[in-house]
């Protein structure tokens, strides 16, 4: 079972040299990440810091940065934080939350995914 994955970012991780990082490697998440992640100060005082400390726990490298925090992940483009978002419930298999729904036309049933972050 494959437990690292490559990734590339969109956009890149600029750092303070001007210098761009798009090329890692994220692991799969374990439970112990997600409880610790839940227990940590900064998600205590303002909940949607989860994602960033999640994702600075299992993104385990970005090329040419010798370490990997939450300092680094917050400073990503927000396409980048979208695009690891998403791969780590990819690689996790975390299904997104469904309504059954009923056709008014055939009265077919089917599932619609539920997506709680778009307005309209």
């Amino acid at each position: 079972m494959e437990t690292v994955f490559d990734f590339t970012l969109p956009k890149g991780y600029m750092d303070n040299n001007g210098e761009l990082h798009r090329n890692g490697k994220m692991r799969l998440a374990t439970a112990g990440d997600e409880i610790s992640a839940t227990r940590d100060p900064r998600v205590l005082s303002n909940p949607s810091y989860l994602t960033i400390v999640i994702l600075s726990k299992v993104v385990t490298e970005l090329e040419g940065i010798p370490m990997i925090g939450a300092n680094i992940i917050e400073k990503l483009f927000t396409a980048d934080l979208a695009f690891l978002q998403d791969m780590y419930q990819r690689i996790n298999d975390i299904e997104p939350p469904t309504m059954e729904c009923v056709c008014p036309s055939c009265g077919e049933i089917f599932q619609v995914p539920l997506n709680f972050t778009e307005e309209g």
